[in-house]
């Protein structure tokens, strides 16, 4: 049975767009606003809209769905079974604090270890995207598609920032941006949403983990664009935090020839 007609189906689109509202709501009454900013563990920072929002979806997703299990940036990991919500409630949070807003909330659905829904929320510019496993990806309630770009030359190619990459990422990220026609950088979950609507044709970043784009893989291959790891493996909560996602199938083989 695919996810689409398992009966839990509905409820849990639904439940995705009431999520993703939550985040908007948060978001907007403390952006650009005077916020304390926290330094979790890893050096990263964190505020008090990041633990609210994730708070709330937490409370919604145990209402709706209490044999859920539950993952999210934030919290303690709740649950276990066939399907698991992931939850990066501010994907971006250096973009937040400091004003930048293109930076968003992500909520996936994964069916055993596969991502069956997944939303992007860009809650400051009111854009959103909504994949679902077999069906075209939405943006803001229409249907969103890659660029027919299929060559390196002809590709605008994103990362969030390359200080992210060690010494040996790093190098292979400058080759292969020096064949593409432009890169750019900032974006965090935006760019995966500028790909399937066709702005952009390649985003190459690494050490991300499974909050940062388990909700990402719809939504991408949803708009006819193709993601992996940088080996072109399927992407999973086990993959190591390399990702490359392109517009084309035959982009995205390129890309990984000019990754390796």
């Amino acid at each position: 049975m695919s996810f689409t007609e398992h009966p839990d189906f509905p409820a849990a689109l639904a439940l995705a767009g009431q999520l993703a509202d939550v985040a908007r709501r948060v978001v907007r009454e403390h952006f650009r606003a005077p916020i304390a900013v926290d330094r979790k563990a890893d050096g990263t920072p964190v505020t008090i809209a990041d633990r609210d929002i994730e708070t709330h979806m937490r409370r919604m997703i145990r209402a709706a769905f209490p044999g859920h299990a539950v993952r999210g940036e934030e919290f303690a990991a709740e649950g276990s079974g066939e399907f698991t919500w992931v939850l990066d409630p501010i994907d971006g949070t250096k973009s937040f604090v400091s004003g930048y807003p293109l930076f968003g909330s992500l909520i996936a659905l994964q069916q055993q270890d596969r991502a069956v829904l997944g939303v992007i929320e860009a809650p400051v510019v009111a854009e959103r995207w909504v994949g679902v496993e077999g069906r075209a990806t939405l943006f803001n309630d229409k249907p969103a598609r890659t660029r027919d770009c299929r060559s390196l030359g002809e590709a605008i190619l994103y990362t969030t920032t390359p200080d992210t990459f060690d010494a040996g990422e790093r190098s292979r990220f400058e080759a292969l941006s020096a064949r593409t026609a432009l890169r750019r950088f900032g974006g965090d979950c935006y760019l995966y949403g500028m790909l399937a609507s066709g702005f952009c044709d390649l985003v190459v970043e690494a050490h991300l983990k499974p909050h940062d784009f388990m909700a990402v893989i719809p939504v991408v291959t949803g708009a006819g664009g193709r993601i992996s790891d940088w080996r072109g493996a399927p992407l999973s909560p086990a993959s190591d935090g390399r990702v490359v996602a392109a517009a084309t199938e035959a982009l995205w083989a390129q890309a990984l020839d000019g990754l390796r």
